[in-house]
């Protein structure tokens, strides 16, 4: 039986699906005896990198530790710079100071929220060995034009998919392009394990490399030297990180990738049915969706029109007492404490447009018609001055 007291008060912005299917999956693994990174996690990286169409994945114990391992395996380090959006979380910007290296912000594409190719090549330096590209709220990036950026200028590309497992970039998922591709398994992403994240490569000697880093360096798992009964032992070539998922965390994420389909095809009907009301709301406007690309629709991004008479932080609050749960776009980077100083000269207009004008409305696998329809009578309210 699923409790649902923490939900009941009002509309959230999301909510995971979980069900009997991931506590049986859980409980199975428990009473194995086997709890830690184990066959289960095996099974969890085969089976998402089939579905992407990866070669092999590497499961982490979150996003953050995938996007470090990443950048690590591809040679970035100290003194070298990385190129990311500012308009993202600050997770992207910790994998990057975790390596050594340098962040160094761009600014966004107006329409598609995502890194501007053409801002990212003005602000290259000599120092510059990486572009951590972001597949925001869903909405996969113009790889081809990365691709092409990277190639140019000898520059390694990684990309950050947390939100945008199941996307599509011209008909093939994201992760399955042979880039360097991490994604999340926080609850507010397309599938969860509670906490994790997994890089998806087509390398297999970066795979393995990071298969060891995120074991604190070991050459051989403990399931290697649990199967051999202790005849074998590790070596440490190199320092490494406790990076490791739990097998509880890969079989409840085994459940939950077999029903992914059905939560992408829910999340689209319920951001066309926003498409569909917010026509009759002149003060907001839809996500963009370019021809290239086949959303995920991790979060419904909603833009506020010049002929929007309140702002999004007053409707944020207004829905809230309509017991409505939204989000206010994401603030930028270069204005958080630890950047300001640093970055005071730094004016990214794209960026900081789309914070002020920017709110998310809830959409996750199981929210109504009804309760969407509550949701655009609440934003129609709070949108009255």
């Amino acid at each position: 039986m699923v409790d649902d007291s923490l939900f009941s008060d009002h509309i959230p912005l999301m909510r995971p699906w979980l069900g009997e299917g991931e506590a049986a999956a859980v409980r199975e693994v428990i009473l194995s005896g086997w709890v830690s990174l184990g066959p289960k996690v095996a099974e969890f990286e085969a089976a998402l990198a089939a579905k992407v169409g990866a070669r092999f994945g590497v499961a982490t114990n979150a996003a953050t530790s995938a996007l470090h391992l990443a950048l690590q395996v591809s040679g970035v380090g100290p003194g070298d710079e990385v190129i990311l959006p500012s308009f993202t979380c600050m997770a992207n910007a910790n994998a990057i100071i975790m390596a050594g290296a340098v962040p160094r912000f761009a600014d966004i594409q107006r329409d598609s929220l995502n890194l501007d190719p053409a801002d990212v090549e003005l602000r290259l330096t000599p120092a510059t060995k990486a572009i951590m590209m972001v597949d925001q709220i869903g909405l996969p990036a113009d790889l081809d034009a990365f691709r092409e950026l990277s190639r140019r200028r000898g520059l390694t590309l990684v990309d950050d998919a947390a939100t945008a497992l199941g996307g599509r970039f011209k008909g093939q998922f994201v992760g399955g392009h042979g880039v360097l591709t991490c994604f999340s398994f926080h609850p507010r992403k397309m599938i969860t394990t509670g906490e994790g994240g997994m890089l998806m490569t087509d390398d297999e000697a970066l795979a393995e490399r990071a298969r060891v880093l995120r074991s604190t360096g070991a050459s051989v798992s403990d399931l290697e030297r649990h199967r051999a009964k202790g005849s074998i032992f590790q070596e440490y070539h190199e320092s490494g990180y406790n990076y490791r998922m739990t097998d509880m965390q890969a079989a409840l994420g085994l459940v939950q990738l077999q029903k992914l389909d059905s939560m992408l095809e829910q999340r689209a009907q319920q951001a066309h049915f926003y498409d569909a009301c917010l026509r009759e709301l002149p003060e907001v406007s839809p996500p963009f969706v370019p021809a290239y690309a086949v959303h995920a629709y991790s979060s419904y991004c909603i833009r506020f029109t010049p002929s929007a008479r309140v702002s999004a932080e007053q409707v944020v609050r207004r829905m809230a007492e309509r017991n409505v749960s939204c989000r206010r776009g994401i603030p930028p980077l270069h204005f958080e404490p630890y950047f300001a100083k640093r970055n005071a000269e730094l004016h990214l207009p794209e960026t900081e447009a789309a914070a002020r004008e920017t709110l998310f409305l809830p959409i996750f696998p199981g929210l109504t018609e009804q309760q969407q329809n509550q949701v655009i009578l609440a934003l129609k309210d709070s949108l009255t001055p």
